[in-house]
Parts: structure tokens; C-alpha cells; sequence
């Protein structure tokens, strides 16, 4: 939305935060059965998300919780009688406020990331994860990547990830698949994607030059990449239960 991005300039412009960001306010939940599932998909919100608006609301599938319903009703449309999913919603991290300077800035990616890492390693080591993360997400995902064994990494919604192309993540990734999808209605589109000194996070990860994997979105707004009926959550759920050969292409 136009006025959100111009919230975020101003708190470039002025040079300090206009909201303080939360601290500790994390909630980690689980969707589906830990115990039986082939597949793991974490989800990872964005900025301005806290334990208040973790779920519920008029539009669920836009919080953490709602969405994470959402992927594992779209999995189990996708994968009838099965138990082939369980979804994490992680906000194991301190989220920034969204008209912060945070937003703009890599330290609670860094931090988020690190505890991230240690949460794959040591609540899902030897299973097979995903990582879907959206906007502000994104970074802490692309942080928490290096050793964490995932086979995808889906990015939807992103301000950049902090590296200058797909390889060069891969450079320390192995096997993992890096997706990226950025919907037509998403006001994301509009940031520019560049990186001055601590300010912002590089090439839109959605671009073509950046070499991802493109999945389909539609005309998705900001927080609509997770709406039930929607392109992009049937990619995602696609890439979840580790069906790449299926995702629709951006």
C-alpha cells in the first residue's frame, strides 16, 4: 500500500524508529502431527507480527496461524488421506514494527535467523523442511539458511534476501531449491530492492536475474500469498510436500 511504503522512507529520511519493535514476543505453533509427517513446512512472518495478531481477524490466512491452517487444508486437498504435512508457524524472533527503521535493517534478521537455525537443528533435524517466508520473513530465513540442511526455501513478498543472486546462496546450500513469487497486487513491487550501506537487502529475489525458481502468485496482495483457494498457496503447499515438478511458474 502506498501509504505503507511511504512510511518507510520517512523513517529512512529522519534516520530513527518510529515505533519501537516488540521484544520477546514469540509464539511457536504447530499444525497437523509432528510425529507422522513425511514433510515439514516452517512458516516465517514478517514484519509488525506479534502474539496479538498471530491469528485470527477477518482474514485469517493473512496471520501466521490462519495461514498455517490454510497450507495444511491445501496439502491435505493435494494429498487426500495422507498425513504427508505438518506446518510450523515460527515467530520465534522479534519481529520489527512496521514503520521502523527495523524493517530496513538486518538485526533482527541476524538474531532471528540464529534462533531459527538452532530450531531446525534441534526440534527438526533429520525431517524434511521446507522454509516458506514471507516479506521481512524472508530475511531471517535467508540468515538462518548456511548448515540448516533444508531442501526448499520458498520467499513470497520479499524485500530482498541480503545476497546478490540464488547461486549465491546456493554457493552454501548444496541441494536446496530457492523459489521466489511476487504477486501483481503486492505494494512490495513498488519498494525499490537495493542495498545502501545497512539500509535495505539487494536484488528483489522475485527478478528474474536473480536466478530463483519462479512460482505462481496471481494478482496476490501483501498478505494474501496464503488465501484459500489461491494460486500462490497451491504452489506453496506444492513445494511443501516436495511436488516441485507441479508448481506453476510466475
Amino acid at each position: 500500500m502506498p501509504r505503507r511504503t511511504s512510511a518507510l522512507a520517512l523513517s529512512v529520511a529522519l534516520g530513527y524508529a518510529l515505533v519501537p519493535a516488540p521484544h520477546g514476543d514469540r509464539v511457536v505453533r504447530v499444525y497437523g502431527d509432528l510425529g507422522t509427517a513425511r514433510h515439514v513446512a516452517v512458516l516465517v512472518p514478517g514484519s509488525g507480527t506479534t502474539a496479538a495478531n498471530f491469528d485470527g481477524g477477518p482474514r485469517p490466512y493473512r496471520r501466521p496461524g490462519g495461514g498455517a491452517r490454510a497450507l495444511l487444508e491445501q496439502a491435505r486437498a493435494l494429498d487426500p488421506g495422507g498425513d504427508g504435512l505438518a506446518v510450523v508457524a515460527w515467530l520465534g524472533y522479534d519481529s520489527p514494527a512496521i514503520d521502523s527503521l527495523g524493517v530496513l535493517t538486518e538485526g533482527a534478521a541476524l538474531e532471528g535467523g540464529a534462533a531459527l537455525r538452532r530450531y531446525l537443528g534441534e526440534t527438526l533435524g533429520g525431517r524434511r523442511v521446507s522454509l516458506l517466508c514471507h516479506s521481512y520473513g524472508s530475511v531471517v530465513c535467508a540468515k538462518a539458511l548456511p548448515g540448516s540442511g533444508v531442501t526448499d526455501l520458498a520467499v513470497f513478498g520479499s524485500p530482498g534476501l541480503g545476497v546478490s543472486s540464488a547461486a549465491e546462496l546456493r554457493a552454501e546450500l548444496g541441494g536446496t531449491r530457492v523459489w521466489a513469487g511476487s504477486g501483481t497486487g503486492d505494494w512490495m513491487r513498488r519498494v525499490p530492492k537495493l542495498r545502501l550501506g545497512p539500509l535495505g537487502f539487494g536484488p528483489d529475489p522475485a527478478s528474474p536475474a536473480f536466478g530463483a525458481r519462479p512460482f505462481a502468485t496471481g494478482a496476490a496482495e501483501h498478505g494474501d500469498y496464503l488465501r484459500p483457494g489461491g494460486t500462490s498457496l497451491r504452489n506453496l503447499a506444492l513445494i511443501a510436500l516436495g511436488r516441485p515438478e507441479e508448481v506453476s511458474g510466475g
